[in-house]
């Protein structure tokens, strides 16, 4: 009788391009994939540690999972997993916990405890002395692959669990990853999404570069458009924008890291820029490529942020920065970070207001730069999610176009007015 496995994914893009990976070894191997919400032999879920909320979302998720089926195999991994293991097995039903530097040999694990029905808990490593990397990139999921080009972080930002959980900066080689992105574009993919802890970082183990590896994707036949899923402000050099803005497939959409745009913040942070820097980067990609998308991520709420550090933030991103959109986080206290035991700890009641404040600006200013495009023709990429007989595409600077679904338009570009 063929097996059956279900995966469950918590948190980033690149958990996504992980769990996409897993999948394809179960497949391989005769495994039938099936829902999260049906019965399965074996259940992989891999768990998110950003939030003291995504902790939580992890607990509920094992427990619904071995509520639905007692009897089957639950394997835990991801960030929660290596953070805190011996939590994890003490959940009722987890049969193996697998840290960050033996995800690489998940599907072997999984299927000897499978086949034996033995319980086999593994916990976490020393992620700090991590040299590998687990390679990976999704697929199956929208007609766009996240590949996986570097994992772990040098920085030490004073409430980031991340380098606990993830380890060191380290990258695949850029040979390894042109293979990858010549495999993706077998699949008829067209646009990739390259992803990463610290993406601009990208080269700290092999000797290469950023660029290295952008101008050798750029030749990779198949793929049309590729776009970075988050970089550092400090890491975005001049060089590499000035590729870009030549004529390359690499789209004007920039997701960036801000966090707050007030200086003492983001001292205390320990980010590694201020808004000055942040801003005269932002000007340096709009001199070159026009008027891009930028997506800023920005933490709410830390220790020490009062209204008067609250309100330089919204300044900076109304009238200086203007992005088209803002990704607003409250901020988490985290066990470990330097930040939980920061004095002034801001109550949750006034982040939840921040966030809304920000929430409220970000769908004005999305609005406003979407609105400046109207009337203009765009290449969209249309995707395979059909809802209320629409489909759903984006342009290359990442405005989202619906239009009367078309099964012959999945997967294709098409020049369309807005």
């Amino acid at each position: 009788m063929q097996r059956r496995v279900a995966f469950v994914t918590l948190g980033c893009k690149l958990n996504f391009s992980e769990t996409s990976t897993f999948a394809r070894k179960f497949e391989a191997a005769g495994y039938l994939r099936v829902a999260d919400d049906a019965a399965a032999d074996l259940y992989v879920v891999n768990t998110c540690s950003v939030t003291e909320h995504a902790d939580k979302k992890c607990r509920q998720t094992i427990r619904k999972l071995h509520k639905q089926n007692p009897g089957a195999v639950i394997v835990v991994a991801g960030c929660y997993a290596q953070l805190q293991p011996e939590q994890i097995a003490g959940i009722e039903g987890v049969d193996v916990v697998i840290g960050a530097e033996r995800k690489g040999e998940l599907f072997e694990i999984a299927d000897s405890v499978l086949r034996k029905r033995s319980s086999a808990l593994l916990f976490s490593c020393n992620i700090a002395d991590a040299e590998s990397i687990f390679p990976a990139y999704s697929q199956g999921e929208r007609t766009r692959s996240f590949l996986k080009i570097q994992d772990g972080c040098n920085y030490n930002c004073s409430y980031c669990t991340i380098p606990l959980a993830r380890g060191k900066s380290r990258n695949l080689p850029v040979s390894e990853l042109a293979e990858q992105a010549r495999e993706i574009a077998s699949k008829g993919v067209k646009e990739i999404i390259l992803t990463g802890v610290n993406t601009g970082d990208y080269g700290r183990s092999t000797g290469e570069d950023f660029l290295d590896l952008l101008k050798v994707l750029q030749k990779v036949e198949g793929i049309e458009r590729y776009r970075i899923s988050s970089i550092e402000p400090n890491l975005l050099r001049e060089d590499i924008i000035a590729f870009i803005a030549s004529g390359t497939k690499f789209q004007p959409h920039f997701h960036i890291p801000l966090q707050s745009g007030c200086d003492t913040v983001l001292a205390a942070m320990r980010r590694r820029y201020n808004s000055r820097m942040f801003a005269e980067k932002v000007k340096m990609i709009r001199r070159y490529m026009g008027d891009v998308f930028f997506g800023i991520d920005v933490i709410v709420g830390f220790p020490g942020e009062g209204e008067q550090e609250f309100a330089r933030t919204r300044a900076f991103l109304e009238e200086e920065i203007k992005p088209a959109a803002i990704h607003v986080f409250p901020y988490s206290r985290r066990a470990g970070t330097d930040a939980a035991v920061m004095k002034n700890q801001v109550p949750e009641i006034v982040k939840t207001r921040r966030v809304e404040s920000l929430m409220r600006l970000s769908d004005r200013l999305h609005k406003e730069y979407c609105r400046r495009f109207a009337g203009s023709e765009q290449s969209v990429l249309f995707e395979s999610t059909q809802k209320e007989g629409k489909m759903f595409g984006y342009t290359g600077n990442y405005i989202k176009v619906e239009r009367p679904y078309n099964a012959e338009l999945i997967g294709q570009i098409v020049k369309v007015q807005l």
